[in-house]
């Protein structure tokens, strides 16, 4: 029997980003992609991350079409919600099956929006990303550094995803940083590293133009980038649903103003929003999720990057 509504699957969840009418959502006509990753192997503290692409899909149609900052309704481009990804293989098999399916919605010309899941499972997408687009770097957004070259018997543990990536792939930017090991602080690139508590909250109270901490960033990044989201970077007043949250946190404001910036600046190619640990009593993080991935295509579409 087919779903008499293709937007709902057998859960009563939405299945389908912002819950859009069929003609927004068609593959051949949609110019983005979402592309849900359930996997929580290798997290380390508190589990649920799998269900993190869901929460943010299920709630994502309270989002307001408009947005008021780009003037723009970025959905008209097309958003496709692909087929969730449900892996409960070892990390290195998990890598492998999304850089094969990152790789093919890249060739398919779509841009591609990446839904965690743990933080491992962007690996293999910056490696398609990397392998079609010359001069790459990764912005990486995140409460902790994730260098460690290995972690719990594994080197694609989520707490070596920025470590294979400098490893393997391209030169990454960090922000928001606060957490890291002794191990971790060896691997730092100076200049490459903004910290917290250099630029959450109100940088001009310490003498410090918002825009002075953002050019610092765009000057280190490369003409195309790839940005990959760990909703930890956040200050858990504001996002307490993360596996491992940290305080002292950067807030919506100087996320955005990063983001629109980057958006402004360069060539972003792709990027993901991951670590969501969606808490049944409190649904705000699961919205400030699906809003943070729509603002940012919004963006990424006023600025005509694609």
């Amino acid at each position: 029997m087919s779903d008499p509504d293709h937007r709902v699957d057998a859960m009563g969840r939405n299945k389908v980003f912002a819950g859009l009418d069929e003609k927004f959502t068609a593959f051949d006509t949609a110019r983005i992609a979402i592309l849900p990753v359930s996997y929580d192997r290798t997290s380390t503290w508190i589990k649920g991350a799998d269900n993190g692409p869901f929460a943010i899909i299920d709630a994502s149609p309270a989002l307001e079409f408009y947005d008021i900052e780009t003037d723009s309704c970025v959905y008209r481009e097309g958003i496709h919600t692909c087929e969730a990804r449900i892996i409960k293989s070892s990390p290195e098999e998990m890598v492998r099956v999304i850089e094969r399916d990152v790789d093919n919605l890249i060739t398919a010309g779509k841009f591609t929006v990446l839904l965690g899941g743990e933080h491992s499972v962007v690996i293999g997408a910056i490696r398609a990303f990397a392998g079609r687009t010359g001069d790459l770097s990764v912005l990486q957004l995140d409460a902790h550094a994730d260098l460690r070259d290995k972690y719990e018997g594994s080197k694609y543990n989520h707490a070596c995803v920025m470590a294979r990536v400098k490893e393997e792939v391209c030169p990454v930017v960090q922000v928001g940083i606060r957490s890291m090991s002794r191990e971790e602080k060896d691997m730092i690139i100076p200049g490459n590293t903004f910290y917290a508590r250099d630029i959450a909250g109100r940088p001009e109270a310490r003498g410090q133009r918002l825009e002075d901490w953002v050019d610092k960033i765009i000057d280190r990044l490369s003409d195309n980038v790839y940005v990959t989201i760990d909703l930890d970077v956040f200050d858990p007043s504001i996002m307490p649903s993360t596996g491992t949250p940290e305080p002292g946190g950067l807030f919506w404001y100087d996320v955005l103003a990063l983001l629109a910036e980057v958006a402004k600046k360069k060539n972003v190619v792709g990027f993901d929003c991951v670590e969501l640990c969606p808490n049944e009593v409190n649904k705000a993080p699961d919205f400030l999720a699906a809003k943070l991935v729509y603002k940012f295509l919004s963006y990424i579409y006023k600025n005509n990057k694609t």
